[in-house]
């Protein structure tokens, strides 16, 4: 897994999380378990691309990664 899927993961993972707070606030605890649930599977996966990035790059090359990776999920929104 790259840095780009660890920053896509983690966003997914943010949004479930707002989405999830947001329904306990409306009482709709079904929905925010299912969001709370979906985040949690996002941030796993953000896990594991880290932890293969921690192994594979260095600190240049993560830097480089990690920039682009953050410039091509900003543009996409």
């Amino acid at each position: 897994m790259s840095l780009d899927e660890a920053a896509r993961q983690l966003k997914m993972a943010a949004h479930d999380a707002q989405v999830s707070f947001d329904c306990v606030g409306l009482g709709d605890l079904a929905r925010a378990q299912e969001h709370a649930v979906t985040l949690r599977a996002s941030a796993d996966a953000a896990l594991t691309a880290l932890a293969r990035a921690l192994e594979d790059l260095s600190p240049q090359q993560a830097r480089s990664a990690g920039e682009d990776a953050v410039t091509a999920l900003a543009e996409d929104a």
